[in-house]
């Protein structure tokens, strides 16, 4: 049988905690290991039990969760960090994503979609809130049109032609249309972003976007 993921729950209020505990424990391949009250003890218990996740309150005591987040990404640990929010605001939600949150979920949502998330980090993936998918990939595409002031492009091992699905992608396009404007075939479209995905170590077009963000110039115009 193998390891089950092992949990760090940070939030302030102690009926979150126990009511996040209850649930999670009784998953047969998730385990608690510990709680944290405030931002400070977040981190302190990160580094002492290397949890495998750490479900992060964005409003915390003592330090803010993105706090919290930044000063685990100076750290660069392997634990995998999932925000529990009470809303969505959508450029605390692209800071966190770019400063290595893999998961942002409402405090609201079911046990059922909290499990999922879990899994789904864990699996490599990046998990948004349905309803933070549609504002993440606006404030994206608004970021990257931003130009970098004294950086040249980067095309990381992409063609041109890469770089113009890039575009493409970030301009909101599904693969139909971008087959259809650069009058190519739906599966030559996926082998394409097959590579690409490859050649920049990403799996979705959500970490595509984050990456792109990242690296403002990275695409051409679509």
């Amino acid at each position: 049988m193998s390891e089950p993921i092992h949990i760090l729950i940070a939030d302030d209020h102690a009926m979150v905690r126990a009511g996040l505990r209850k649930v999670i424990e009784g998953q047969p391949d998730m385990d608690v290991v510990g709680e944290a009250d405030d931002g400070k003890a977040a981190i302190q218990l990160t580094l002492q039990l290397n949890p495998d996740v750490l479900l992060l309150d964005l409003a915390m005591p003592r330090m803010p969760g993105m706090q919290v987040l930044r000063d685990l990404a100076e750290l660069r640990l392997q634990t995998k960090t999932i925000l529990l929010t009470a809303s969505i605001e959508r450029d605390r939600i692209l800071e966190s994503a770019r400063l290595g949150a893999r998961g942002v979920i409402l405090k609201e949502s079911p046990a059922d979609i909290l499990f999922k998330c879990i899994r789904s980090v864990m699996a490599g993936e990046l998990w948004m809130d349905h309803l933070a998918v549609s504002d993440l990939a606006q404030a994206l595409r608004e970021l990257i049109r931003q130009p970098r002031v004294g950086r040249p492009k980067e095309a990381f091992g992409l063609t041109p032609r890469e770089l113009e699905i890039v575009g493409a992608i970030l301009s909101g396009n599904s693969n139909k249309d971008i087959a259809e404007r650069l009058k190519i075939s739906n599966q030559t479209v996926k082998n394409h972003l097959s590579a690409i995905f490859d050649k920049l170590g990403v799996s979705s077009r959500l970490e595509l976007g984050l990456f792109a963000a990242k690296h403002r110039g990275l695409s051409q115009d679509f």
